[in-house]
């Protein structure tokens, strides 16, 4: 156990200096990470994706409120975006979170694969919005956040890569999508650790040190290390080229996806 602790507060360490720096909530590299760890710990493999795309979620809850508060200090948060998106998120998100209990384990592996290659081909080519381009009224914003909620709910992420990607589209500088993205994923994080939370209560075979979904001793250890870095990244994205880091992200995605594309076809 303490081997897998200290393998969960490195994982937290470097989750959380990505998600400062990204604004991609970390959950992209905890939920491979997570999975991998749970099942060599022994638990039950029918839940392993569960518990790991559930835990990413609760410990993106301290990872954003750390994250938010360094790029809000730096001005880079665009509140009134972020109030108008957010009922759409909380509803995506909760919805995606309750039915996430009655799909397969190999069904939430294919879709988190898929959308890892998704996500690291769109940091990687970085398409250009038309200068011309809004943001939506209050319809489309709910409608995205939505979606937004609904699909990171699946995969165990902050939001970050639908929604700075939807936010420079609509010609939001970069900088500034990252830090908004911050505060879209803190109401991701909650709703997604209350829906997971109340869909595993009646769940057998779980481990003991969870509540329904969410895996306690890998939540406070992963916390507690993305807490301490997150402000580091989020320092980060105002000085370092964050294009460059982008596209080593995506490398680093790539690998992922083709890892777990590998155990569901060797399985």
């Amino acid at each position: 156990m303490d081997i897998f602790l200290a393998l969960y507060f490195t994982l937290g360490l470097a989750a959380g200096f990505m998600a400062g720096l990204l604004g991609v909530g970390g959950g992209l590299l905890m939920v491979p990470v997570l999975t991998w760890a749970y099942a060599e710990q022994g638990f039950a493999p029918q839940y392993n994706i569960h518990l790991a795309l559930a835990t990413s979620l609760a410990v993106i809850v301290p990872t954003a409120l750390s994250s938010l508060r360094a790029h809000h200090a730096h001005g880079a948060v665009d509140w009134p975006a972020v109030r108008r998106i957010a009922p759409g998120i909380v509803l995506g998100t909760l919805a995606g979170s309750l039915a996430a209990a009655k799909l397969s384990d190999g069904g939430l592996k294919i879709f988190f694969t898929v959308f890892l290659f998704y996500a690291a081909t769109q940091m990687l080519l970085g398409f250009k919005p038309p200068a011309s381009r809004q943001m939506p009224g209050l319809a489309g914003m709910t409608f995205a956040g939505g979606v937004i909620g609904l699909v990171s709910s699946w995969v165990g992420i902050g939001g970050g890569t639908l929604s700075v990607p939807f936010l420079t589209w609509c010609n939001v500088g970069l900088r500034r999508a990252i830090g908004t993205s911050s505060a879209i994923g803190l109401p991701i994080a909650l709703a997604g650790s209350v829906g997971y939370g109340v869909s595993g209560l009646a769940v057998s075979g779980l481990p003991p040190a969870s509540v329904g979904f969410v895996y306690l001793p890998a939540l406070a250890a992963i916390a507690l290390g993305s807490w301490l870095t997150a402000p580091f990244g989020a320092r980060a994205t105002h000085r370092w080229p964050v294009q460059r880091v982008k596209k080593i992200f995506a490398g680093l995605l790539y690998l992922l996806a083709v890892r777990i594309a590998y155990g569901l076809w060797a399985g």
